[in-house]
């Protein structure tokens, strides 16, 4: 019998986590083919997560129960997740309820007809106008600088095959993009599309600052078109610098002094010292990225597991 493991990070979702789990076993006990099981990830919650994931692990051997050390961040708890993972197929999903679990069966049927990754497309997102745009941005300029085809507002609501979870766990990187990870490995895909739906209860602990990060994620450890810019911008403004030079010369040969020269060099420095400060924050962000990989520190901290082998 194949297995299917289906993976919640959590954090801080004590009013979602029994509903959660009581809708995925009313879709799951539909199949007698697949046996299945239910990673629970707590990346260090301070509310009542941490026990009802226990209590739900002492009614059912088959749910699984991660618990991390302290909050290591989103991508951290979802990499502990499929970690653990066992199954032939592994599916992702967020304890929130913003991701259908009524999608599943769709993922399933699509993994059966032979797609190694299938991912759920959010056509409408209910919430703040201003981070929907920002979500949208981000992804055409992700696309635009990585050459990486990662469809708009697929998150990590989805389901892989067992072989590219094996590739996915075995990729070293410490400074980790799941959706970008994913993406560039390739194999078959489709996408089934949704709408995303308001949490069930509780506030997303999601914050603009970390929508911020996880686009630094994705753009510095896939590409290296911010260095070539500044590399481009640098020989044009030494261009324009050398024309300008010339130019005020041949007018000091010419016209004596003819330009006052206070306001221009005082706008010269401004813009200079900008552009010289951009070039070394970027050059900044790649070296922090060298720092993470080469500590070589694990992702998480894993304090306590329930119910594994």
């Amino acid at each position: 019998m194949k297995k299917i493991s289906i993976c919640i990070p959590c954090f801080n979702e004590e009013g979602n986590i029994n509903h959660l789990y009581k809708e995925l076993l009313d879709i799951t006990k539909k199949y007698k083919k697949y046996d299945f099981e239910y990673i629970l990830v707590d990346n260090g919650s301070t509310d009542k997560t941490k026990q009802l994931i226990k209590v739900l692990a002492k009614k059912n051997k088959k749910v699984i129960g991660i618990f991390l050390s302290r909050n290591f961040g989103p991508e951290a708890s979802g990499q502990a997740a499929f970690n653990y993972a066992t199954g032939d197929a592994i599916i992702g999903i967020s304890a929130d309820l913003q991701d259908p679990p009524e999608l599943i069966p769709q993922f399933i049927k699509k993994w059966e007809n032979g797609y190694d990754i299938v991912l759920g497309r959010y056509i409408k997102a209910k919430g703040n106008f201003l981070m929907n745009w920002i979500r949208k941005s981000f992804y055409k300029v992700f696309k635009t600088m990585t050459n990486i085809d990662m469809p708009m507002n697929v998150t990590g609501f989805g389901l892989i095959d067992r072989k590219v979870n094996n590739i996915y766990r075995s990729l070293p990187e410490k400074y980790r993009f799941g959706r970008g990870l994913i993406a560039w490995l390739g194999f078959k895909k489709s996408y089934i599309p949704f709408k995303k739906q308001p949490r069930f209860k509780g506030v997303s602990s999601y914050s603009f600052i970390d929508y911020i990060k996880g686009a630094e994620r994705g753009i510095f450890g896939f590409s290296y078109l911010p260095l070539d810019i500044m590399v481009y911008a640098g020989f044009i403004l030494v261009l324009i610098s050398f024309l300008f030079i010339l130019v005020y010369l041949i007018l000091v040969l010419f016209f004596g002094n003819p330009i006052k020269a206070q306001i221009p060099i005082m706008l010269a420095i401004v813009f200079f010292g900008s552009i010289q400060l951009l070039a070394v924050s970027i050059i900044g962000k790649y070296i922090q990225v060298i720092v993470e990989e080469t500590k070589a520190r694990p992702t998480y901290v894993v304090a306590e597991t329930v119910n594994t082998k």
